[in-house]
């Protein structure tokens, strides 16, 4: 699995120009799942999602995590990011999870995150054209890999 983490002021999930959901001060997550992912895969990128410290302190210092500032998480499934530009200038999504393996997986992170954050986790929906708008807070953009542990 590979997540990219924006630490957000806002953001925000349209679908045929209506808002899907939208969070305040937080995190905006965009999840890619890969054929090989497992539950493991989930349980590390869930813990080290809602512990990364990434929010300012009162000394101005990258030192809480979403959970210390009481913050939101909007995540959305973006397949693109298990993306190959390795040969020619067409990315090969061959390490992509098919739907039937990546959505019950996507559903499993999501699920495990809310529990983790102690409040529910908002989403986009799996699969369809989304509209993202963010508000990048520094800005601070994190991208983890779990097979990079």
């Amino acid at each position: 699995m590979r997540i990219v983490i924006q630490r957000v002021k806002r953001a925000s999930v349209s679908i045929e120009g209506r808002i899907e959901s939208a969070i305040q001060q937080g995190m905006m997550l965009l999840l890619g799942v890969g054929y090989a992912d497992t539950q493991e895969d989930i349980a590390w990128l869930v813990k080290k999602t809602v512990n990364l410290r990434i929010f300012d302190d009162n000394e101005g210092v990258m030192n809480l995590s979403v959970k210390d500032i009481d913050g939101s998480i909007l995540v959305v499934s973006q397949f693109t990011l298990m993306a190959s530009c390795k040969k020619g200038n067409r990315p090969s999504y061959i390490h992509a999870a098919s739907p039937d393996v990546s959505v019950p997986l996507y559903e499993a992170f999501c699920k495990q995150l809310s529990e983790a954050l102690g409040k529910p986790v908002l989403t986009g929906i799996f699969g369809a054209d989304m509209q993202v708008e963010l508000v990048n807070d520094g800005p601070v953009t994190i991208v983890i890999d779990s097979k990079d542990k």
